[in-house]
């Protein structure tokens, strides 16, 4: 029974579950948790940031983009409350990151006399948003705690968790049983029952659409097998980009399956909540049936189907795919490539939008990844952006977090150090977190940054004079001058007007093998050309 200090059994638990690096910002109550991590250097990297915010973020894009468990820590109360957005963003988009944070002394928990830091109640609000939220009370108990965290973080519906312990705890030294992994708890086996249900319906089905969400990321091979055997197009909206390589002559954007949904007469989902086609594309096609596999129970309550499968995307896919009869009916293959053709017709006219983000797209090569911002060349991305791999477009997902992009993209560079990384953000997002380029030059993280310049909130003010006859109010914005602000971080930097310019600039800049800003010049609260963006329709 080896002899530890609170923090050294945190650090203990956090390399026996494979994480090598942590993100964080010290402060008083973590001292001896940073003390320990400064003991164990050769084997746990530090990435500290200029705020509290950024260390969640770098958390989200590591575990986003990887698919592996990631972690941050801060002090408590403000420096939580700091982080709760990427806590947040990590719920919504299934993210296993882990929260280790202090809390105040021992003996003066829940006592309400104004200690450093407190909150009424910090683990109630931490339990308010994650899947786990604990309290370390004494070293002995930190290595039971923090397997439970990540097993509760890897399971089923991967999604944040959270430990705290005592200023006081990280630095007594006792007797500590360290515990290995207790892994993820074994996924339902798929029904057989309700397979050979769905084989059934997709075997009747004409016009079958499978349709992917994050869920599917580690399930290509399998959803493509499915695909291919029937002839269904596959579709994505963020999360399930690049889970078939767009590519694919079955790939489809969202944009391109709108065309062909009311024709639809099966839709099966695959690790998706399936929002966009059941509430955005709505009403449903008379007769629409709706096959779904997930593994997690709670969400077949929140959206009823006609079959509903719990299991792990790959092997209900598998297991659907062996169920049900080939139709590949080359009929159906014309008019998916016409949808797709007509798709991308549509998508051409959104300039300089489309024009910018297909430049991305080109420079990124095959394995590179764009990491967006709530920014208009962004949603044009989702609609249209072609991914070739899964965790290739990494986004803030229905969370919508303004200013989470260049923070997350330093996370993702950070997992990802030989591949070109991306930060695609607006200006008005990128000054969230735009003091962490410090971040980016002291840690070496050479991320490429495109920043889309046009001094305002710019879908918000485009949208408020649409629909406001002309007015608008806290939506332009009085900027810096970026390229000074770039040089005073040490940090090349380019101005460009367009797409062509920032082909040249990209390719400058992924060659330098540094921190780099590329601010494009853009005029794009102009209204978007009909059709762009598929709306809901009256039901």
């Amino acid at each position: 029974m080896p002899r530890m200090t609170g923090g050294d059994a945190i650090v203990d638990s956090l390399l026996r579950h494979g994480v090598d690096t942590i993100f964080g910002l010290p402060g008083v109550q973590l001292y001896g948790l940073f003390d320990a991590f400064t003991r164990n250097t050769n084997r746990l990297r530090v990435v500290n940031a200029r705020h509290e915010q950024t260390t969640a973020y770098m958390a989200l894009g590591y575990a986003q983009s990887t698919g592996k468990p990631a972690a941050f820590t801060v002090v408590p109360g403000p420096g939580v409350l700091n982080t709760t957005a990427a806590l947040a963003t990590a719920w919504g988009v299934n993210a296993p990151v882990l929260c280790i944070t202090g809390q105040v002394p021992s003996a003066m928990i829940g006592r309400g006399r104004g200690q450093l830091h407190e909150l009424p109640d910090q683990l109630g609000t931490l339990r308010s948003l994650l899947k786990f939220a604990e309290r370390i009370e004494d070293p002995t108990e930190a290595p039971q705690v923090m397997a439970r965290a990540f097993e509760a973080m890897l399971s089923g519906r991967p999604g944040p968790v959270a430990v705290e312990m005592p200023a006081d705890m990280f630095t007594v030294n006792v007797d500590v049983t360290p515990v290995d992994p207790l892994g993820v708890r074994v996924p339902p086996q798929p029904d057989a029952e309700r397979i050979a249900a769905l084989a059934k319906l997709v075997d009747a089905a004409k016009t079958p659409m499978i349709w992917v969400g994050g869920g599917a990321a580690e399930a290509g091979a399998e959803v493509l097998a499915l695909a291919e055997k029937i002839g269904a197009p596959v579709v994505a909206f963020r999360a399930g980009k690049g889970v078939v390589d767009m590519r694919h002559g079955l790939a489809l954007t969202s944009h391109a399956a709108f065309s062909l949904w009311d024709s639809t007469d099966l839709l099966i989902g695959i690790g998706s909540r399936l929002d966009v086609p059941m509430t955005r594309f709505a009403p449903a096609p008379a007769g629409l049936k709706v096959g779904r596999i997930d593994i997690d129970p709670a969400e077949h309550r929140r959206l009823k189907v006609n079959v509903p499968i719990v299991a792990d995307a790959a092997a209900g896919t598998r297991a659907l795919t062996a169920a049900v009869a080939a139709n590949d009916d080359p009929a159906r293959r014309t008019r998916i490539a016409a949808a797709k053709e007509a798709a991308l017709a549509v998508m051409q006219k959104a300039q300089p939008q489309w024009g910018l983000l297909q430049t991305l797209r080109a420079e990124l090569g095959e394995d590179g990844i764009l990491v967006d911002e709530m920014t208009q060349v962004a949603y044009i991305g989702w609609y249209g952006y072609a991914a070739y791999q899964p965790r290739t477009l990494i986004t803030s997902g229905f969370s919508g977090t303004l200013g989470a992009g260049f923070p997350t993209a330093l996370g993702v560079k950070v997992a990802h150090p030989d591949r070109a990384v991306i930060s695609l953000t607006g200006d008005g997002g990128f000054l969230f977190g735009g003091s962490d380029l410090a971040t980016a030059v002291q840690h070496g993280i050479n991320l490429v940054t495109v920043l889309v310049n046009n001094s305002a909130y710019g879908n918000v003010l485009r949208d408020q004079k649409r629909l406001f006859e002309g007015r608008h109010s806290g939506s332009e914005l009085v900027n810096p001058d970026f390229q000074t602000y770039a040089k005073a971080f040490g940090v090349p930097s380019w101005r460009v007007q367009d797409a062509e310019g920032l082909a040249v600039a990209l390719r400058e800049a992924l060659a330098a093998n540094s921190p780099a800003l590329i601010e494009v010049m853009s005029d794009i609260t102009k209204d978007f050309p009909p059709g762009v963006f598929h709306q809901p329709r009256a039901r």
